[in-house]
C-alpha cells in the first residue's frame, strides 16, 4: 500500500494541516482538500506537482501569491521567484523529520486514518511540544 502525505506548513516548517491520499491518486486531490484550510498568507510555496491553472486562480482569489515551479509539460512557462522557491527545503526537512519516526517511515498502520493519526502525533511531539 502506498500513500502520499500533503501538508500545509508555516514559515518555520511546522505542519499546520495534514492530509493523506492513496499513492496513485493525483496531487490535485490533496490540494483540493487542503485549499479550504489555507491560512492568510502572502505567499504559498508549492511543489511542481501542484502546478495547475485552477489552483493558481484559487490562490489569487484568496489574495495569495503562488511560488510554484511549472510542470515540464506546460506549453507556456510560468514565472516564479527563484530565491523564494529555494526556501521550500523547509517543507522537505519537515517530511524528513516526520520520517525519523519509524512507525511513519515504514507505514506500520494499514488503515489510512490510523496512519494519519500517527503522523499527527509525531508532528505534535516534534514541533509543538
Amino acid at each position: 500500500m502506498n500513500t502520499k502525505l500533503h501538508a500545509i506548513c508555516d514559515s518555520q516548517g511546522r505542519p499546520l494541516n495534514l492530509f493523506v491520499t492513496a499513492g496513485q491518486v493525483s496531487d490535485f486531490i490533496g490540494v483540493r482538500a487542503l485549499l479550504g484550510g489555507l491560512p492568510k498568507v502572502e505567499w504559498l510555496l508549492g511543489d511542481r506537482g501542484y502546478d495547475a491553472d485552477w489552483f493558481r486562480d484559487a490562490l489569487k482569489d484568496k489574495g495569495i501569491r503562488a511560488c510554484i515551479l511549472g510542470r515540464k509539460q506546460r506549453k507556456k512557462t510560468v514565472k516564479y521567484d527563484k530565491r523564494r522557491y529555494k526556501r521550500r527545503n523547509r517543507i522537505e526537512i519537515m517530511f524528513g523529520r516526520l520520517k525519523d519516526w519509524r512507525r511513519v517511515a515504514t507505514r506500520y498502520d494499514r488503515c489510512p486514518k490510523v496512519f494519519l493519526s500517527a503522523i499527527a502525533l509525531a508532528a505534535v511531539v516534534i514541533y509543538w511540544l
